[in-house]
């Protein structure tokens, strides 16, 4: 059996300590799956005092990442440390010049520099493996890079972050408000102190933009993502789906259009008998429409210490076996340059939700303004006085009331470049007495 492959690891967090117990504790079995064995070797992170259940005395200390990456006793710099600029770019350039080969689970480091450190990697033969990057536990990327590079695929698309899709369970089953299960989020651990990053689609985002860069083999560009997050979602809306057949899900998609590349993460109204919409509480679930194998769906846990590590050390055993790939599925020379699709007709159509005043003319004049913009309605669904939705079919205006009336639109086929339109235009003309919710609507 060859020498061991020596790790140095920087970031002892959640996933760093389950990094390191899942090495002691398959140590046999990982040899003997890789061909030679890997242990820890040196280490960093911000306390060295700190108690974190793990036997770190044999490790050599390290009170600078960069130093660790270059260290000539480390074959394989393990980044867990996460942020896309400071130590942990500066650390995993280090290392990738100096011949090192890079485990990441870092997705904000690659969705911004992804594209020069993938090369920076092949001119130095080293390896950049990035498994736990993306949807934690799911070999999501493996999938991509390796099983499915005889597939011309066309979509791709998943509930990619735990917290968002926790929230949306919570709120479906129980009825709670977006503010109510974001606390319970928070105290369960599965939300940060700030949360921001999660529930307004940028940590989506980061993992959509390494997705699309394997599906379609075009450089990653994670500026060019739509981006809308759950902050504005009420009961009303989740009420409004579940009586309309659907589940909210916040997703992310990428799908290949003549025009070019189309990317957007988003709360979408599914089907409910779609097997996306199956997905509950934290776990995540990725999408891949391929020409030979149709739609393929892998689900499992999205975060957490054990399964982020699973990811983590698999992409160490591809080390260890020298099984080498490029780091975005081809050379960074051949991806092709991104280009933004141009707005089209959503198929899917929307869901459109008013606060509508209770006036003479309103819906008259809501009714206008979307045929000025070619929109065409499917529904009208105004809300009763017990809480639920009525579909109806002339779209008259409900008795009066002092309250506004709650009223969703469904459309057809068409822009959102025009949803909007008609929406500013409404919103201008007085009838509405808040901000218009509108969602995607996917027929998966």
């Amino acid at each position: 059996m060859s020498n061991p492959l020596k790790l140095g690891l920087a970031g002892l967090g959640t996933v760093g300590v389950s990094v390191v117990k899942r090495l002691a504790q398959l140590e046999n079995e990982l040899a003997t799956a890789s061909g030679r064995a890997m242990r820890v070797t040196a280490v960093t992170a911000r306390s060295r005092d700190k108690d974190r259940g793990v036997d770190l005395s044999a490790c050599e200390w390290f009170d600078d990442p960069v130093s660790l990456a270059t260290s000539e006793d480390v074959d394989v710099y393990v980044e867990l440390m996460g942020g896309d600029s400071g130590a942990a770019e500066e650390s995993v350039r280090a290392a990738l010049a100096a011949g090192k080969h890079v485990v990441t689970a870092n997705k904000a480091l690659l969705a911004k520099h992804g594209n020069e450190l993938a090369k920076l990697a092949e001119d130095n033969g080293v390896m950049l493996n990035f498994e736990a990057a993306v949807a934690g536990g799911i070999p999501i990327i493996k999938t991509m890079r390796e099983g499915m590079t005889s597939n011309d695929i066309s979509r791709v698309y998943g509930i990619m972050n735990g917290t968002c899709n926790y929230i949306l369970t919570r709120m479906e089953l129980e009825g709670l408000s977006f503010d109510e299960c974001l606390k319970d989020a928070q105290r369960l651990g599965y939300a940060e102190a700030d949360p921001t990053f999660d529930v307004e689609g940028n940590d989506t985002a980061h993992k959509l933009a390494l997705l699309t860069s394997l599906a379609f083999g075009t450089e990653i560009e994670a500026d060019s993502i739509f981006l809308e997050g759950i902050t504005s979602l009420t009961t009303d809306d989740i009420r409004a789906a579940d009586e309309l057949g659907f589940r909210i899900k916040l997703l992310g998609v990428a799908l290949r259009t003549d025009t070019g590349i189309e990317q957007r993460v988003h709360p979408t109204m599914v089907p409910k008998s779609s097997a996306i919409a199956q997905i509950s509480g934290v776990t995540n679930a990725v999408a891949v429409d391929g020409d030979a194998v149709g739609s393929i769906t892998m689900s499992g846990p999205g975060a957490g210490g054990d399964a982020t590590a699973s990811a983590v050390v698999a992409d160490l055993v591809d080390v260890a076996r020298d099984f080498k790939v490029y780091p975005l599925g081809r050379p960074v020379g051949e991806l092709k340059p991104y280009v933004r699709a141009k707005m089209r007709a959503h198929e899917g159509g929307y869901y459109i939700r008013l606060s509508v005043n209770d006036r003479p003319g309103a819906f008259a004049s809501i009714a206008h303004r979307m045929a000025e913009q070619d929109i065409s309605l499917e529904s009208i669904v105004q809300r009763r006085t017990n809480g639920h939705f009525t579909k109806t079919d002339d779209g008259g205006s409900a008795k009066a009331s002092e309250k506004p009336q709650a009223v969703v639109l469904i459309t057809y086929e068409t822009t959102e470049k025009a949803i909007r339109m008609a929406l500013k235009q409404i919103e201008e003309d007085g009838h509405i007495a808040a901000t218009p919710q509108m969602i995607r609507i996917e027929r998966l």
